[in-house]
């Protein structure tokens, strides 16, 4: 049977303090309302709708990026009840499983949602409820099971007696699993006849047990994964929690962290056993980190691939490519599609972009090398330039094999410099270099002896 996914996610959240709805704000690289999605998707989800609301635009834009996701609109927010109805009313989910997720969120895991749709799917009840007992259960509503285990009723806790805040631990975390059918055809019998005007999900599982309809409960036995984020204090406590589980499951899978708690990797990430991560890194986007390297201290990689046996020492690479046995920084830059092949190096305050730099290549340090390719055994010279852009446009340099360029060397694009050349120290490079060939381009040096010391002489003089 189908699994239907519907993400809440259109509230404006104002404990934000934001321009941007609170479903956009980032658990590490990633927008909130993206981990419900991912967690649905994990659960096995074959569709996935999200409500939006308040920012539509611009939660629209970024589900536009994700695959298999659909957004209808709450124009009008009256409760979480509305919300769900709104999804339903718009779209044509008749059958299987529906689950109710929040796009504020994001701890959730997809085996926890898969085991709420499992026990609707072959359980025999119309609907699950998630459930926990947080430490302080103070403004959850509270579960009240009858005797035979299934759910009675949620009671919200401002109408809890102090006889059932004292014996009701369970909690409803608003999480829900219903069969497709029975939901869509009670859906329209929730009521507003509350303070607030607002139509609320709970109200169902009272709804379905007049009709006769039987309601389970699925316990979660971590809390934490039910922490909800209204705030920018509990967007950094969540994130703190998704911290420590990736960071774990690398650790466990054989990867060393010196500090775990300075070390920061997104979802995405994956890295091969027996490398090691210093403190200060942050590993996000997709990135792929090989087997053997030394990662750190105080790297950044984004969208990098890495190979094995690598050392990135004080380095950021941003969607780039780094090939076995490289040896990078410290303080080193590579970005925008830099290639650097096995065996070569970048050293202390270098920059590449866009670059090729071949096997056993070094560009040592203080150097900046754009839009170029270098060959094997190429070695840069100290503060080396390829001279890339000349206001309008953006031109490359080609360097073959086993060239030497010298220290403070401009090479001005389009040049060419051939196998086996040398360019001598502190030259300009405007033409190209045969193969084999010595370019030497400087002014002659001109000496006056004694100059200075006259010249020092009459400063003091005049003082």
């Amino acid at each position: 049977m189908p699994i239907t996914a519907i993400v809440l996610a259109a509230g404006e959240g104002t404990r934000m303090k934001s321009r941007h709805p609170k479903v956009m704000h980032k658990l590490l690289d990633r927008p909130l309302v993206g981990w419900a999605v991912r967690s649905a998707q994990d659960a096995g989800a074959d569709r996935t709708i999200v409500v939006v609301g308040s920012g539509a635009d611009e939660v629209r834009a970024y589900l536009g990026t994700l695959d298999g996701v659909e957004s209808v609109e709450q124009t009008r927010r009256l409760g979480t009840g509305h919300a769900l109805k709104t999804a339903l009313e718009a779209t044509d989910v008749s059958e299987g499983t529906v689950v109710v997720l929040y796009g504020d969120s994001p701890l959730l895991r997809g085996e926890t949602v898969r085991a709420l749709v499992d026990r609707v799917e072959n359980g025999g009840e119309a609907a699950c409820v998630l459930t926990m007992e947080p430490p302080d259960p103070t403004g959850y509503g509270r579960v009240d099971f009858d005797d035979d285990g299934q759910v009675r009723a949620i009671i919200e806790h401002k109408d809890c007696t102090e006889e059932q805040r004292g014996r009701l631990r369970e909690c409803n975390s608003g999480v829900y699993a219903f069969d497709a059918r029975e939901l869509r055809r009670h859906i329209g019998e929730i009521g507003n006849d509350n303070v607030q005007g607002e139509y609320y999900l709970t109200d169902m599982v009272e709804i379905l047990r007049r009709t006769g309809l039987a309601v389970a409960a699925v316990h979660c036995d971590d809390y934490s994964e039910l922490l909800g984020v209204n705030s920018r204090v509990q967007l950094a406590q969540a994130t703190k929690v998704m911290q420590h589980r990736i960071n774990e499951a690398h650790m466990e899978a054989g990867v060393t962290m010196v500090d775990p708690d300075s070390v920061w990797i997104g979802p995405d990430v994956t890295i091969g056993q027996d490398t090691v991560i210093w403190p200060g890194c942050y590993l996000l986007g997709h990135t792929t980190v090989g087997a053997e390297c030394t990662v750190g201290p105080d790297s950044r990689l984004v969208d990098a691939t890495v190979g094995d046996n690598v050392l990135l020492d004080e380095t950021i690479v941003v969607s780039s490519t780094v090939d076995d046995d490289v040896h990078c920084g410290p303080r080193a830059y590579l970005r925008g599609g830099a290639h650097f092949m096995r065996g070569s190096k970048a050293g202390t305050h270098v920059e590449i972009k866009g670059s090729t730099v071949g096997e056993g290549s070094k560009v040592p340090h203080l150097s900046y090398i754009g839009d170029a390719t270098l060959g094997k055994g190429v070695n840069v010279g100290g503060g080396s330039i390829t001279c890339n852009y000349d206001g309008k446009h953006k031109s490359r340099t080609e360097i073959g094999d086993h060239v030497f360029i010298g220290s403070d060397t401009m090479m001005v694009a389009p040049v060419t410099i051939g196998e086996g050349a040398l360019i001598g120290a502190s030259s300009c490079i405007t033409k190209d270099v045969p193969a084999g060939a010595l370019a030497l381009e400087r002014s002659r040096q001109y000496i006056s002896e004694g100059w200075a010391t006259e010249y020092f002489k009459k400063l003091e003089e005049e003082d």
